[in-house]
């Protein structure tokens, strides 16, 4: 009688390449139809509703790789970030735009900061949009919320538009807006300073 090692009764020959993706990319069809229903799922999530949608027998190791090599991600409920800082010893201007209306372009811009969020955290986009067009006239991005991203934002749209003397500016009350380098750099370019 021969004797064979229990290793060589679970051997398993290699598969080729090619069948390798093509498996890899039919399990990924199946995960991307479950995270159509179920946006959240993570591995393990997704291993359930494999084992009983698809009567599938994987282990969680293979989940989690196709999940990282096609960038199927659980969707996550993302964090507030907060980007408005009122709280500050700065002066704060009127409210311009009651009660005005906007019949031309370069007669009111307005300004806010928003945060996108990519894999390594946030980075923030500092936006400048004429109100009649509705098209953004200037912008910056940054890794940090400062008025350095602001005043970045405000100088591509003077340069960009060159509004004419008497040009309306409008942000929220924020410190980046409030800071003396921006609000000097509105009063150079003749613009008329205003919060909402």
């Amino acid at each position: 009688m021969i004797q064979t090692s229990t290793s060589t009764y679970y051997y398993k020959p290699k598969t080729g390449r090619a069948k390798r993706d093509k498996a890899d990319a039919d399990l990924r069809d199946m995960m991307e139809q479950v995270q159509v229903t179920f946006p959240k799922s993570g591995y393990r999530t997704m291993k359930k509703y494999l084992t009983r949608n698809f009567e599938l027998t994987i282990n969680h190791k293979k989940i989690r790789r196709i999940m990282g090599k096609y960038g199927l991600i659980a969707e996550i409920k993302r964090a507030f970030v907060r980007t408005t800082d009122s709280e500050h010893g700065f002066e704060i201007y009127p409210n311009l735009l009651k009660g005005k209306d906007v019949t031309d372009l370069n007669q009111v811009w307005v300004s806010d900061i928003t945060y996108i969020r990519i894999q390594t955290g946030f980075v923030y986009l500092a936006v400048i949009i004429d109100i009649y067009s509705r098209k953004v006239v200037g912008w910056a991005l940054s890794k940090r919320i400062n008025n350095e991203l602001t005043i970045s934002a405000l100088k591509s749209a003077i340069e960009q538009r060159k509004p004419p003397e008497g040009c309306m500016h409008h942000s929220d009350r924020g410190v980046q807006y409030a800071s003396h380098d921006y609000v000097n750099l509105l009063v150079d370019g003749q613009l008329k300073l205003g919060n909402l």
